[in-house]
């Protein structure tokens, strides 16, 4: 008996080293470091001189804030940290950003390698075209090229979809959303498919924004949420409380509302999105389900 709760002790010893204390290095070091976008429309996106704006980046700031009080700091510094679609995950893990702030869809997957918040925003991935094209759906995609950013799923959800049957089209990519949009801008890809949140956002920041659309069928249903180490219980409680907080207070509706419906800078244009009826299930019943428990209706 002595000998097997020996064992358990160095069972637990062994997992509790292998978790993450996030809280912890907070504390001990007075800052934290957020991971944004340049480019996820009014989710995360940079003003330029390092400063960054948008729906997720205020609700992590708001977190941070409920972190602070409930460490006792006096002072927090928040270093913002630009991250990719390719490197954002890789970045989580190894602990150089603490909590990701951008437009990260919570998969079944990529539940093996991070963790997510409670989902802030349930997704549409659709399409966006120049409006004097005549696209309107996937059908029409054959022989075109489709722009996507690198390291997202949406051209491989297009694929997946059964409407994409027999269609085949050519896949250009964009480093970044802007990078992609600008493919669908200069004439270099007749569509981008990403989630709808990202495409109107960019639509809203290009030069003639009445130049664009978002047509065709939702490809997927995906929640987006705020993404954090995995293994890290304390954590992940500590952010979702203060998530749900502001689900309870309204505070999330304020929050839509400023960044979706409002003009927003740097140029003061408004996506002009409402939220959807996912998304205002995920604020009335806060849950973190994966894309898997989700289906395009």
């Amino acid at each position: 008996m002595k000998k097997s709760l020996l064992a358990f002790a160095a069972l637990m010893a062994l997992v509790s080293v292998g978790q993450a204390d996030t809280l912890k290095k907070i504390k001990e070091s007075g800052a934290v470091t957020m991971g944004v976008r340049d480019s996820s429309g009014a989710l995360s996106y940079t003003l330029g001189d390092g400063k960054y704006a948008g729906y997720h980046v205020e609700i992590c700031e708001r977190v941070l804030r409920s972190v602070q009080r409930e460490l006792g700091l006096a002072a927090l510094t928040t270093r913002y940290q630009s991250v990719t679609s390719q490197n954002r995950i890789p970045l989580v893990q190894n602990g150089t950003v603490d909590i990701e702030c951008g437009s990260t869809t919570n998969n079944a997957t990529r539940q093996k390698d991070v963790s997510f918040a409670v989902t802030t925003f349930v997704e549409e991935v659709r399409m966006a075209v120049k409006a004097n094209s005549g696209l309107t759906s996937i059908a029409q995609l054959n022989g075109k090229k489709v722009a996507t950013t690198t390291g997202t799923t949406s051209v491989q959800t297009l694929r997946k979809n059964e409407r994409a049957n027999g269609i085949n089209f050519d896949e250009v990519f964009g480093k970044d959303h802007a990078d992609s949009f600008l493919l669908l801008e200069s004439g270099r890809a007749d569509a981008f498919v990403m989630d709808g949140a990202i495409l109107a956002g960019n639509i809203a920041r290009a030069k003639n924004p009445a130049d664009f659309k978002i047509v065709g069928e939702v490809l997927s249903v995906e929640p987006i949420a705020i993404m954090i180490r995995k293994d890290d219980p304390a954590f992940k409680k500590a952010v979702d409380d203060s998530i749900m907080a502001m689900m309870k207070s309204g505070d999330i509706a304020k929050l839509w509302d400023k960044w979706f419906m409002q003009p927003i800078p740097p140029a003061n244009t408004k996506v002009g999105m409402s939220p959807n009826a996912n998304t205002l299930s995920a604020w009335s019943a806060p849950n973190d389900k994966p894309m898997e428990a989700y289906a395009a209706k």
